[in-house]
């Protein structure tokens, strides 16, 4: 296992190259990792399209292109820009969201299994979401604003029970573990409490999908992204000093806890807003990391490439459920929760041969 460790890193080193400019200066690109962040966009713009073209009223992907640039007909112009793209730019924000929290989440505790799915971070934001609409019978912003809430008292209140000089991995993965168990315990008692009609829309909500999603959850999702996003991308150095352990990372002139506090931060209000957005949507937080990082074969967070790999794993995931069981739509959670889960057991299985659990 060493010895494949130092070849990987081997390669990655091999892959990276040198530039400079005319200007004197210079920066290093990592080749390999390039090409799967243009190979990943590419699937996530081709779901994309054909998602847009997919439905009752089908249309090419050509049709779809063309439509986009202002081409299309008054009804194909209605189809695409007022009912179709909303949901795919949801999905693509979301899937990013939860492709970069897992990728942070994963690197603070130094734990494949430490994604905002295991240590209860979604299932906060589902208990707020359900909170709203079981005692207060609030409305679809209202129902926003509790899951966002949700995520961030269940964000904070595990980074306390965590703290015991600092925050460290396998703590925080066990407390995680508990409060994730402990909330799905409340989210089903808020549904025995809920009469038929409160009750059937949890049920809807909690699947997570994107059937319906318009520009009102585009806009405020697109905010939060551009503010918070940058923001975890500019602290990407320090967080891969920190896989190196705290020691380290002190040694390198990194400030360990504001840094990790930050991070956490940053990344469960991108988890909330994406469940408030889409509904809990499983997995795609846990397996787009490590499938970024088997892909790109570089060290680090790889933060770009888990985003990326989050968006398309959430739009391919998305065009299964709207056309791969015929005329009956299933909802995404649905097709996510079925794939992450067959990944988990994978992992586990990788993880236990490999003498880590």
């Amino acid at each position: 296992m060493k010895a494949l460790k130092r070849a990987e890193h081997a390669g990655a080193a091999r892959s990276v190259r040198a530039v400079r400019t005319g200007g004197g200066f210079s920066f290093r690109v990592d080749v390999r990792a390039s090409v799967v962040l243009v190979v990943l966009a590419a699937v996530a713009a081709g779901a994309g399209v054909v998602l847009i073209g997919s439905g009752d009223y089908s249309m090419t992907p050509g049709e779809v292109v063309s439509t986009l640039f202002g081409h299309g007909t008054f009804q194909q112009e209605f189809i695409v820009t007022d009912l179709r793209l909303p949901r795919v730019l949801v999905g693509l924000l979301v899937g990013a969201s939860l492709g970069i929290g897992g990728a942070v989440f994963q690197t603070i505790s130094r734990n494949p299994l430490g994604s905002p799915d295991v240590l209860g971070f979604g299932q906060g934001a589902t208990v707020g979401a359900l909170t709203v609409i079981v005692l207060f019978q609030g409305g679809a912003a209202a129902i926003a604003g509790g899951a966002v809430a949700g995520g961030l008292v269940t964000g904070i209140a595990v980074y306390l029970l965590a703290w015991k000089r600092g925050v460290h991995g396998y703590r925080l993965v066990l407390v995680g573990i508990g409060a994730a168990a402990m909330l799905t315990a409340a989210a089903q008692y808020l549904i025995t409490k809920a009469n038929l009609v409160d009750a059937t829309r949890a049920v809807v909500w909690m699947t997570g999908s994107l059937d319906g999603r318009d520009w009102a959850q585009v806009w405020p999702l697109l905010a939060v992204c551009g503010l918070l996003v940058p923001l975890v991308l500019g602290h990407g150095r320090a967080l891969r000093m920190m896989e190196m352990g705290d020691d380290a990372a002190y040694a390198l002139g990194v400030r360990v806890e504001r840094t990790r506090f930050v991070l956490m931060v940053c990344s469960v209000l991108l988890v909330a807003v994406a469940t408030a957005a889409a509904g809990p949507i499983t997995f795609v937080s846990l397996s787009a990391p490590q499938l970024a990082r088997r892909l790109t074969r570089s060290p680090g967070p790889n933060l770009l490439a888990a985003a990326f790999m989050g968006a398309a794993l959430l739009l391919v995931a998305d065009w299964i459920a709207l056309d791969a069981f015929g005329d009956r739509q299933l909802p995404v959670g649905i097709v996510t929760g079925v794939l992450g889960g067959c990944y988990l057991l994978w992992l586990l299985v990788t993880e236990r041969k490999a003498g880590r659990i």
